[in-house]
């Protein structure tokens, strides 16, 4: 059988949030079968726990953000995505403060920090969401959409009109059967421009951004001195945040998802939608000659290489 994975030894690190600014210790630990990705903001009183599902997210402004009985952790698409890479299923995230930290923008320093753990395997089957028919939600010229897939692929598509992204490509395709996350699709960082800064800082958003952690763009170019990682990097941080998203259904998927100028919050719509109608997907376990070629030992855990 495929079995479900977690982290093999607690590992620590502290950054700063993205939107809120602050510092921000998290601890990543292993936790049991069946228990799915929890975060606990020890900075509490009652030391509240939330777990990671697309029910508990409550805002979706810039990132997903989880919430339970008026405590929230913010921003934890990028965590979620270098999980879902690295083919864990349980996860315990320790928590100071409101946000999961920003680090460099992309997942590339939690790999960093789940290699240095390390993977274990545990005594139970791992849990695919497979899906049975497509589902799709739209807002104006944006969607989203899952449909019936055997493996797990994204095709997204952006549509920027700067001249700095005209000059990248603004559309990428992953099948995780062929290609690896973490050299496809890990290491690409978040993005945003210089003139939405000021009135997000007023929403209270963007207040820790900086060209340490974001590609920032004026109306004409990119700010930072650095080389894009990819030369699609802005698509490819797109589809990093989406399989971070999706991983908030609480399972692997089995399926296809293919999206417009889709963001947190219509891919959360789509979660809900899905699970609205039982009908659309089923829980399955495979065994390892059953499984689909993404999710083979063969391609356990789907970075693989660099």
């Amino acid at each position: 059988m495929i079995k479900q994975r977690t982290i093999a030894t607690p590992v620590k690190t502290v950054g700063i949030g993205l939107h809120s600014g602050h510092k921000v210790t998290i601890s990543i630990k292993p936790a049991p079968i069946n228990s799915g990705v929890q975060f606990v903001r020890v900075d509490t009183p009652d030391q509240t726990v939330i777990p990671a599902t697309a029910l508990a997210v409550g805002d979706t402004r810039l990132a997903s953000v989880i919430q339970k009985d008026g405590v929230r952790v913010s921003t934890v698409e990028h965590l979620l995505s270098a999980s879902a890479g690295l083919g864990l299923d349980n996860l315990l995230v320790e928590l100071d403060g409101e946000e999961v930290p920003i680090m460099d923008g992309s997942a590339a320093s939690f790999l960093f920090l789940i290699d240095s753990a390390g993977i274990a395997e545990q005594e139970a089957p791992r849990q695919f969401l497979v899906i049975k028919k497509p589902i799709e939600v739209r807002e104006d010229d944006k969607f989203a959409r899952l449909e019936p897939f055997f493996g797990f692929k994204l095709d997204f598509t952006i549509d920027f009109k700067h001249p700095a992204v005209d000059k990248t490509g603004q559309h990428f395709v992953v099948d995780f059967a062929e290609q690896s996350y973490r050299s496809e699709i890990g290491r690409a960082r978040t993005f945003g421009f210089a003139h939405e800064v000021e009135a997000l800082r007023g929403m209270g958003l963007a207040r820790g951004g900086s060209l340490d952690n974001a590609i920032v763009l004026d109306e004409h170019r990119i700010l930072n001195n650095e080389e894009l990682r990819y030369e699609d990097e802005f698509v490819r941080h797109k589809i990093l945040d989406a399989i971070g998203d999706l991983y908030l259904i609480g399972h692997p998927i089995v399926g296809a998802y293919v999206a417009e100028k889709s963001g947190h919050a219509l891919n959360n719509a789509l979660l809900r939608k899905l699970l609205e109608d039982p009908s659309s997907y089923e829980i399955n376990t495979f065994s390892e000659n059953k499984v689909p070629r993404a999710y083979s030992e063969e391609r356990q855990p789907l970075f693989f290489d660099w």
